[in-house]
């Protein structure tokens, strides 16, 4: 259907393509890649999940009813006189061009299964990156193969991740996740990695982004880390209570280049923290705790207790730019795409502020289902930015951006308008090290000159706005 806009001289069209599929990423890059092309003021390439329906309702689009989760939904807002046959034209061209990406160029035919794909590669860990719905059964294929497994995918039931947990324990291998973002693996970052070298800690990580905010301190400190287990967000949780993290710990333990062992995570259960702590306890190498938690040390605290105990100095934590006081508004708009650096935000700020601000996990299964990771694809924390920024009751607005392998390949360049379009304060934790792809330094000044306070640290980013808030009621 098209239908003329009323706000301003453009045309919008809807249409739906039912059966056709591709994933969030590669539609991304379709999206992206159409919106460049002359004429075309919007455009949404994507499949019909609630949460994309929701996002292309808010963008002002009409989307037909009947639209279902294995439709693709081609959504496209033209100036006026540009011709549809021709923008419609460089959607197929898109689409056929990323499909060509994706068959590539080997001439042997890729295994179809797990099990056959490590059959060709009998060192190898196996990375399941499929709908959470469909990971179980990849990831047994591997665990019954003997081998480790990284499940990058999200959306997977708990019962079922205790059912591969449980398997993998018997057998003697790791399962890092589900929802497992960040590992780095015999020297190799997998997921989205920060670049480090290798050193004296090893880190076992229930949270994706905590692990990276542990690599970004330790790296400007100048400590390696030689290995980074991740062993998903729920694993210290009441369900699977710790299945992966005992594996884990085993290994570091049994490494010898590892000096110090540092595990985090997102808040615990109770019993759960207990038993693993009296578990590390027992083993040979020392282990850093550094469990989130009410109450419990901020990341940067225990970074700079594994500095400590390694006889290293503690830095002090860059911040570049400055935050003007708040103008007006009360509250503190936390948007955030990592869940850990979301959780210790929330922690600190309420303690210090109490309750009625917000803190969202854009890259929670809620925000992700049908959509690419928020470290990928920007859009919806970009429409929540401009809201808070209209928000009367808005006093600071705190984000942050994680680099790294996988990520956002220059997450400055929407992010930096956006921020300089802001007429709140905006605090912002760049979690990243040199030698990270997306070149750190570069990210923070373009940050900094759009008019952020950017700081290494998410605590210490957190503790600034909430320093604004403060003075905003006062």
């Amino acid at each position: 259907m098209s239908t003329p806009t009323s706000a301003a001289p453009t045309t919008s069209h809807v249409e739906l393509r039912p059966g056709a599929y591709a994933d969030s990423v590669t539609l991304l890059q379709v999206s992206r890649s159409v919106q460049a092309l002359d004429g075309v003021v919007a455009a949404q390439v994507a499949m019909a999940t609630p949460l994309n329906v929701d996002v292309l309702l808010e963008m002002g689009f009409e989307v037909p009813a009947e639209a279902g989760p294995n439709d693709m939904v081609v959504a496209l807002r033209l100036a006026e006189g540009t011709a549809l046959d021709a923008a419609l034209a460089g959607v197929d061209t898109a689409l056929q061009q990323a499909g060509r990406r994706d068959e590539g160029t080997a001439e042997v035919a890729a295994p179809r299964t797990t099990g056959s794909a490590l059959r060709r590669a009998p060192d190898a860990v196996a990375l399941v990156s499929v709908p959470g719905p469909s990971a179980l059964v990849e990831a047994m294929d591997a665990v019954d193969a003997g081998r480790d497994v990284m499940v990058f995918s999200d959306n997977v039931p708990v019962e079922q991740e205790v059912a591969l947990k449980r398997a993998a324990a018997e057998r003697g291998v790791l399962v890092m996740g589900p929802d497992c973002g960040t590992a780095v693996v015999g020297g190799l970052g997998l997921g989205f990695a920060n670049t480090v070298s290798p050193g004296p800690v090893g880190i076992v990580a229930a949270s994706g982004t905590g692990c990276q905010q542990l690599l970004a301190l330790l790296d400007h400190a100048g400590v390696g880390v030689s290995s980074a287990l991740g062993v998903g967000g729920r694993d210290l949780s009441a369900e699977v209570r710790g299945l992966a993290t005992r594996e884990a710990l085993r290994r570091l333990d049994d490494d010898p280049e590892v000096e110090l062992v540092v595990l985090v995570s997102k808040p615990p259960a109770d019993d759960v923290a207990t038993e693993i702590e009296e578990h590390a306890a027992g083993l040979g190498t020392p282990v850093e705790l550094a469990l989130l938690g009410p109450g419990q040390p901020d990341l940067t605290a225990a970074a700079e207790r594994v500095l400590r105990r390694l006889g290293r100095e503690v830095p002090a934590w860059p911040v570049v730019g400055s935050a003007a006081a708040p103008s007006g508004g009360t509250a503190l708009r936390g948007l955030f795409v990592g869940g850990t650096l979301a959780s210790e935000a929330r922690l600190v700020a309420t303690a210090e502020l109490g309750d009625g601000h917000t803190f969202v996990d854009f890259g929670d299964d809620a925000y992700t289902g049908g959509r690419a990771h928020p470290m990928i694809d920007p859009t919806l924390r970009l429409e929540h930015l401009a809201r808070a920024a209209a928000d009367p009751e808005t006093a600071v607005v705190l984000l942050d951006v994680v680099l790294g392998h996988g990520a956002e390949a220059d997450p400055a360049a929407l992010l930096a308008p956006a921020v300089a379009a802001v007429t709140r304060p905006v605090v912002v934790a760049v979690v990243g090290t040199a030698a990270d792809p997306q070149d750190l330094d570069r990210q923070v000044r373009a940050l900094a000159d759009a008019g952020a306070e950017v700081h290494l640290s998410n605590a210490g980013a957190t503790r600034r706005a909430v320093e604004l808030v403060k003075g905003a009621r006062a």
